[in-house]
């Protein structure tokens, strides 16, 4: 994979006004952090309803109740997972989110068998799978971000629950980044006939570089941290590859180059954040496994 110093300057420009975004989001409090992630959730939905569409025709013909209800439904099990710092007066959206997944849960089905013109058990199942795949991944991503927080304040200096977030999303950039550059300059044996750009060379030497930066700003700032956060930046390598090799996939079945057209070199929400999807759940289940 040669070098293209065009394509590597306006994927590091855009990337610059996305990570100012994303900082914003993920610093500021819980609550941009929810806005962020409730953002990145709908915009990986409408992407994932478009791939799906174009690889299962019959579901490109859903109705408009089980397209945006899927979603709904799917926003429900995000704000289900939410603690109490999350509330308006007496009102948890905790308790907005039980009652969205119920509703949708019992309703949807029924709208879809009993009056679709293309009801199909299908379809359902495929809009469960989206549930699954994004909906449940940005669910446990909100989860993560209450690992450690302090419910009683609400701005970076007094709550530490961004930590954990901040450092899988890191990983999975320098895990990109150094893919990237180290295939660029050294890959030569193809890493998957999915995704021929990628090679053995480039994904060992960004595992490696991601897990060793990690390592060496935990031992600065995180000490207490250390074997936690070297962990997620493993999962995040391996993770990530496989989740940007399953989007790959979709891509190549629904027969496009980009899920979208949000950033300028990078496409779409499922594919800047296709392999958070994936690492999410796994960096999850290490840490209520092992912490």
């Amino acid at each position: 994979m040669a070098f293209n110093i065009q394509t590597f300057k306006t994927r590091a420009l855009t990337a610059v006004v996305f990570v100012v975004i994303m900082l914003a989001g993920l610093l500021w409090n819980h609550w941009t952090f929810l806005l962020l992630f409730t953002i990145i959730h709908f915009g990986c939905w409408n992407e994932y309803q478009f791939l799906l569409g174009k690889i299962n025709k019959e579901y490109s013909g859903i109705s408009s109740f089980h397209k945006y209800g899927s979603m709904i439904m799917g926003f429900g099990i995000m704000l289900w997972v939410t603690n109490a710092a999350f509330h308006f007066a007496t009102i948890t959206l905790h308790e907005v989110g039980f009652w969205l997944i119920l509703v949708f849960a019992l309703v949807l089905p029924v709208i879809e068998i009993l009056f679709s013109l293309t009801a199909e058990l299908k379809n359902i199942g495929i809009s469960l799978l989206g549930i699954v795949y994004i909906s449940l991944s940005w669910a446990l991503m909100i989860d993560l971000r209450q690992h450690d927080m302090l419910l009683e304040k609400s701005t970076i200096l007094h709550d530490n629950g961004w930590i954990i977030p901040v450092f899988l999303i890191g990983s999975i950039w320098i895990n990109d980044t150094m893919a990237y550059i180290v295939g660029s300059f050294l890959g030569k044996t193809p890493l998957s006939s999915i995704s021929p750009k990628k090679t053995w060379e480039g994904t060992i030497g960004g595992a490696v570089l991601c897990i060793a930066v990690v390592a060496i700003v935990s031992s600065f700032f995180f000490q207490n941290m250390l074997a936690l956060l070297v962990g997620i930046a493993a999962i995040a390598a391996i993770a990530g590859t496989i989740g940007d090799l399953v989007q790959s996939k979709l891509k190549r079945l629904a027969d496009v180059k980009d899920s979208g057209n949000i950033m300028p070199g990078h496409g779409g929400f499922l594919d800047r954040f296709d392999s958070l999807i994936l690492a999410t759940p796994f960096a999850w289940l290490y840490i209520k496994l092992f912490f």
